[in-house]
């Protein structure tokens, strides 16, 4: 429960107060600024961090990195794998090629690999270019929910106490949140047996070809991943036995020799080693009052899949667009309450999922033995001929199939598309549906004809409005012809209408109490954009 005491005094403001200047909150403050709200971001380190921690950037993240110009820096600055290895005693067994694999779902059909530190350096110095700067050795005490804004203790650098008013806080403060802690949600689940090492290394073998290489024996897990430059990888294995019980005086040397011998790395310099237990939690509510849990303080679980610090990310774009909208006057209240509707069923399923895979890697056991060492080896390449099996990892892992269906913002369906999917990706004709998703707006698209009063709707109400001229691969994709598809400023869609008569906007955003939070940033030669011929038209 947050503390009944008030302070009295308060020295200094801003709209959103951000505890936590990882991934997460980084990507918050982005946005946040972006959109033009005040913010203020804090960190308890006296520097962004230097080691790697996670490595997946997932496509979906990539996707949503276009409306800050990150996708090509991120991508230019990382290491795209192009297949995984497994192997068994030694020898590796199969080899599983990504290839083209989702070239016809994204802009980024593979998986990638940027270091964590990178990343959060890259956050920081595109923050530092918009006039934001993270607030070093600065400490969240606490805080007080007055109902009209949070006012929160900090504590400086110099060891000075001081007030912050703000009218919305974010805790982006990792899984021991004080921000969690203080709104007392709770952070049920339970923490895995195993103990993980994990060290970034330079090193010299087969395994050290910039592909992944899983190795599948006995109840124990080992896999290096490749980083960005030659020799580079990072090694994550299990522990067991009675080294288990005191993982904290474990050195790099105590741990290191399977990796030497079945997957035949030799390392040279060992730039950083850890070990560390893996939790499976969910919080029971991300938001309370007027703060909120993003992030591994509201969700935490198993590696497996790169999904946790992607995960994040999508937290922070999906609340930043909508606390912008109601600090800004254009939606009520409520409209926050969709944060966690949207947000915490896919965080439920996520922890499920990722949980199912990391009891196979780690289940013990002859039966489980076998599985991995003769069934996985020859099974899993098999399915991978299968493009349906494909396709749906693809899918899942890369995050392109995460969906708000059946939430408070998603409504209709036209085609295979419905209120709530990620806008589906199309390319026809030289045009490419995604190349409007960087502006940071509510739009409209159609695939085909839009009508003169849907034209005038979007005219009025300074709406861009998207026409593609209907191709066959439009159709293939899952749109309905001449529907009408609006788009919300997170790329998503909202509305989902085959009429594709105004009338479904005016009942749209009349129900949600939402006013087209930008329209007041666009002229009105942006109102009506057409894909072929691609022209402006003067409203």
């Amino acid at each position: 429960m947050c503390s009944p005491r008030t302070y009295e005094v308060y020295a200094m403001r801003s709209d959103v107060l951000i505890s936590g200047a990882g991934p997460t909150g980084l990507v918050l403050a982005l946005w946040l600024t972006k959109l033009g709200v005040n913010v203020h971001i804090i960190d308890k380190t006296s520097a962004a961090g230097t080691t790697s921690r996670a490595l997946a950037v997932q496509a979906r993240t990539l996707e949503l990195y276009r409306q800050l110009d990150l996708a090509d820096a991120v991508v230019a600055q990382g290491h795209k794998v192009p297949a995984v290895n497994l192997w068994v005693k030694g020898e590796k067994k199969a080899q599983i090629q990504f290839g083209s694999l989702g070239s016809d779902l994204t802009p980024f059909p593979f998986l990638h690999i940027f270091q964590q530190d990178q990343h959060e350096c890259l956050l920081i110095e595109r923050l530092e270019e918009m006039g934001v700067s993270v607030q070093r050795q600065t400490e969240l005490l606490g805080f007080v929910d007055e109902g009209e804004r949070v006012v929160a203790r900090l504590r400086g650098p110099d060891g000075i106490e001081q007030n912050w008013e703000a009218r919305y806080l974010a805790g982006c403060d990792g899984a021991r949140s004080l921000v969690r802690e203080t709104i007392g949600t709770g952070f049920p689940g339970g923490t895995y047996k195993q103990v993980f090492y994990v060290a970034d290394v330079e090193a010299t073998g087969p395994s050290l070809n910039g592909q992944l290489h899983v190795d599948l024996d006995e109840a124990d897990f080992l896999a290096v991943f490749p980083l960005a430059g030659e020799g580079r990888a990072r090694l994550i294995g299990t522990v067991r036995d009675e080294r288990a019980e005191h993982p904290e005086t474990l050195r790099f040397e105590d741990v290191s020799g399977r990796a030497m011998t079945r997957l035949k790395v030799e390392v040279k310099q060992v730039h950083w080693f850890s070990t560390y237990r893996v939790h499976h939690r969910v919080t029971e509510h991300f938001r309370k009052g007027r703060a909120f849990v993003l992030g591994d303080a509201a969700h935490i679980h198993s590696p497996a899949g790169g999904q946790g610090m992607n995960t994040g990310i999508g937290d922070a774009i999906n609340l930043a667009w909508k606390l912008a909208a109601v600090l800004d006057g254009y939606a009520p209240d409520r409209l926050l309450d969709s944060y966690e509707a949207e947000r915490i069923g896919f965080a439920h399923r996520l922890v499920a999922t990722t949980d199912r895979v990391f009891t196979f890697v780690t289940a013990e056991g002859r039966v489980a033995d076998l599985v991995r060492t003769r069934l996985a080896p020859a099974l899993i390449p098999a399915f991978f001929h299968f493009e349906g099996v494909r396709e749906f990892l693809f899918r899942t892992v890369s995050q392109i199939t995460l969906n708000y269906r059946g939430c408070p913002l998603s409504e209709g369906v036209a085609g295979d598309v419905y209120g709530g999917d990620r806008l589906p990706w199309a390319t026809a004709a030289g045009s490419d549906n995604f190349s409007s998703l960087t502006a940071m707006t509510w739009q409209v698209h159609v695939y085909g004809s839009a009508s003169d009063a849907l034209r005038q709707w979007c005219a009025d109400h300074a709406m861009p409005l998207h026409v593609f001229d209907w191709q066959p691969q439009h159709e293939a994709t899952g749109f309905a012809r001449n529907a009408l598809y609006l788009i919300r400023p997170d790329t998503y869609v909202a509305l989902a209408d085959t009429s594709g008569r105004p009338e479904a906007l005016d009942t749209y955003f009349t129900s949600q109490g939402i006013r087209l939070p930008m329209a007041r940033a666009m002229s009105t030669a942006q109102c009506d954009i057409a894909a072929h011929p691609r022209e402006i038209h003067e409203s």
